[in-house]
């Protein structure tokens, strides 16, 4: 998916809260580099007493900044009011609590034409080249926990499955999990290369947080059953989201070399993501390659969590 598919809420403690002996404001790690991201801060309220306001910061001003509250709204909060904050992980869709298994399944919306075929409790798919080329994620065994056939069994029907299609037998599995230990032997080994994160998102949080920041640029969008292809800038940035039930994949974000630093990774999520919650999507999902450490903070800023992280093993 992408290599450049987010969240907030709020938790307040009652207003009885005494402060602490000698609470002094301006003990903090906030500043305009929040804005976008889950933040907690500890203010004073008018009387002297203390609380805190967990949610995702949408505006630093000169004087104040914005939390906006999950379920209760935006507060607006006197930065000299301000005792302490810091930012804070954001919170994962409730979907993280899926198997691998069950997330991974969805990935299978990505392409119009796939041949899928059970082997015990895995999953064997082939499809056609995408972009130009034959895709892991769509020519691989999908197997993320025991085959419930015998691994000797297992690891002969994929090779079958693979060897009739001409092509090299692949297994898509969690990186260091018993799969991956258990077919070494098998005659299956690391691809080498291409370990990615499967990530998580609320699209409705995301989309509050790219909004935050992505740049106002005319975008061209090109929608097809259950798809939508994005393109700025006469195609300096694009990307692509794809429905499969109420999650929306998200893939393909690429900004051309020349015009990267922008905001333009932003902008295109923004667009998908706005696409996706208007039909009603409420998680996204990406993967982003481990050795892609600029994609992976940008999606992290805007909320992403990292669900599981898969790896290709190739038969020897």
């Amino acid at each position: 998916m992408g290599n450049v598919s987010v969240h907030s809420s709020i938790r307040r403690v009652p207003d009885t809260s005494e402060p602490h002996p000698g609470e002094t404001t301006g003990r903090h790690a906030l500043g305009p580099h929040v804005v976008g991201q889950r933040v907690v801060v500890r203010h004073l309220l008018p009387d002297g007493r203390a609380t805190d306001v967990l949610g995702t910061c949408t505006a630093w001003g000169a004087d104040s900044l914005t939390v906006d509250r999950e379920g209760h709204g935006p507060v607006t909060i006197p930065l000299a009011e301000v005792v302490t904050g810091k930012p804070v992980p954001p919170r994962a869709s409730v979907r993280a609590r899926v198997s691998a298994q069950e997330v991974e399944r969805h990935v299978s919306a990505l392409w119009s034409s796939i041949t899928t075929e059970p082997l015990g409790e895995w999953l064997l798919r082939a499809s056609p080249p995408h972009g130009g080329r034959l895709r892991r994620r769509g020519n691989s065994a999908l197997a993320m926990h025991e085959p419930g056939i015998g691994w000797a069994d297992a690891a002969w029907g994929v090779r079958r499955f693979y060897d009739a299609l001409d092509q090299t037998p692949t297994v898509q599995v969690q990186r260091d999990s018993l799969v991956e230990r258990t077919l070494a032997p098998l005659g299956f080994e690391p691809m080498g290369d291409g370990d990615a994160h499967a990530q998580l998102a609320s699209v409705a949080r995301a989309l509050r947080s790219v909004r935050s920041l992505a740049p106002d640029v005319p975008a061209e969008l090109e929608e097809a059953p259950g798809s939508v292809t994005v393109s700025l800038g006469s195609g300096v940035a694009s990307g692509r989201g794809v429905l499969s039930g109420d999650w929306l994949l998200v893939e393909s974000l690429a900004v051309d070399p020349a015009h990267r630093r922008r905001g333009l990774a932003t902008a295109v999520l923004a667009e998908v993501l706005d696409w996706g919650a208007s039909l009603g999507a409420t998680t996204a999902l990406l993967h982003v390659e481990t050795a892609n450490p600029g994609a992976i903070a940008l999606y992290e800023r805007h909320g992403f969590v990292t669900h599981h992280t898969n790896r290709y093993l190739v038969a020897r």
